[in-house]
């Protein structure tokens, strides 16, 4: 007889997370487990490549993408539908207050992560008890699978630096003390969490994120990429416009780079809240020429077969897929030196870590761009990264018989 599995994910658009969660679930024993996917806010376009025999939960879904404007529209409509349920926007009130007031401050301005614990309460309930319930990202999955599913084992996924993405004890109302078993996708992004709770290192285990070489190989020559005619170095960066993605340093990098008349353009692949302020900075430095907003795409792939260096210059990360996508292709790459990003990129071995500042990463890309030989070499080792498939589902599924 098949075990029973639900997985849960905030939404299902095209970020990290939810790529790694896609790799995963095409990689379960299909004719073992039966599984199930519940999406909280019940909205991402990624539904479409489910392996058929995934059963989609959600008795309301919109396949628009969240990083769209009409994508926020329908967001925004699940969270006021989400706060008049159940009273959820008196109930909480008060924590909400508490936590806002506790993120005062905080110049990553984590307020979002104030909406999931209502998005939580505020949603669908199964009546279905589980042999496994899988939480696959921080705050409103993670409350969701501890609070409101019935299962015998309980597992969450941490995709981040937990601090620095602003959350708290306080927030997550010591929701993680009720998981079985803690996945983290990267040694650091452990460390980080236990500091927190350290009560729950005993739990915790490292899960390295899926990645199809093969299926990557193949969609990098499926699509043209680049349409125009520019013939300097091309620079990418793959990633949501986020303020986690530094994306106001990199413009003022590509400020220094102009005015050392390094000949280079800045292409940046995703879609989010910032474009507009982003586009105005863009403006303002005179760089519409420079550093292009490309927004999001169906398939980066050919982009990052085509370009010259890849830059990664994140606040924060947990174990970017877009960098280790980027490596399996080739690609030099810059990233900055912080969590996540050290276990991937080995300064001077494989990759250039440069410090988060618009001089430390304009140096880095003028050093690479001066030294043809040197991407040679990064090009090559970053090409030998390979992930370890079937290992890393086993280990989720051995929580099922712990």
């Amino acid at each position: 007889m098949k075990k029973s599995v639900l997985f849960v994910i905030n939404t299902f658009s095209k970020g990290g997370a939810e790529v790694a969660l896609l790799e995963l679930l095409k990689h379960i024993d299909l004719n073992r487990y039966e599984i199930d996917l519940f999406v909280l806010m019940g909205q991402g376009e990624l539904v479409s490549q489910l392996p058929p025999e995934i059963r989609l939960i959600n008795h309301r879904y919109d396949t628009t993408s969240v990083l769209t404007s009409a994508g926020k529209k329908i967001l925004i409509k699940n969270v006021i539908r989400a706060a008049l349920c159940r009273g959820n926007v008196f109930r909480l009130f008060g924590y909400m207050v508490k936590n806002w007031i506790a993120m005062l401050g905080n110049e990553n301005h984590p307020y979002k992560n104030l909406i999931w614990r209502m998005m939580s309460d505020g949603a669908e309930r199964q009546d279905k008890e589980y042999d496994l319930a899988v939480a696959f990202l921080e705050g409103g999955s993670s409350y969701y699978v501890s609070d409101h599913v019935k299962a015998k084992r309980k597992a969450t996924y941490v995709h981040v630096d937990y601090q620095q993405a602003g959350y708290t004890r306080e927030l997550d109302l010591n929701c993680y003390l009720s998981f079985d078993h803690l996945f983290m996708v990267s040694k650091e992004v452990q460390d980080k969490f236990v500091e927190i709770y350290p009560e729950l290192e005993d739990r915790c285990s490292i899960f390295y994120n899926i990645i199809n070489h093969e299926m990557i190989f193949k969609k990098a020559i499926e699509d043209e990429g680049f349409l125009d005619a520019y013939n300097g170095i091309r620079l990418l960066t793959v990633g949501r416009l986020h303020y986690q993605k530094g994306y106001d340093i990199a413009i003022q990098a590509m400020q220094l780079l102009k005015r050392r008349n390094i000949h280079a353009r800045w292409y940046v692949l995703g879609d989010g809240s910032l474009r507009d302020k982003l586009a105005q900075q863009i403006h303002s430095a005179g760089l519409d020429d420079d550093f292009i907003l490309m927004g999001a795409v169906t398939n980066p792939y050919p982009y990052y077969e085509q370009c010259d260096i890849y830059v990664h210059a994140t606040r924060y990360e947990g174990k970017s897929i877009a960098i280790q996508e980027a490596m399996i292709l080739g690609c030099p790459v810059i990233a900055s030196n912080c969590v996540g990003n050290r276990e991937t990129v080995e300064d001077g071995v494989n990759g250039i870590l440069c410090e988060l500042t618009p001089e430390g990463i304009a140096d880095a890309i003028e050093d690479l761009i001066l030294d043809k030989n040197l991407r040679m070499k990064y090009s090559a080792r970053a090409a030998a990264i390979r992930s370890k498939e079937d290992s890393e589902v086993h280990k989720l599924m051995q929580v099922l018989n712990a």
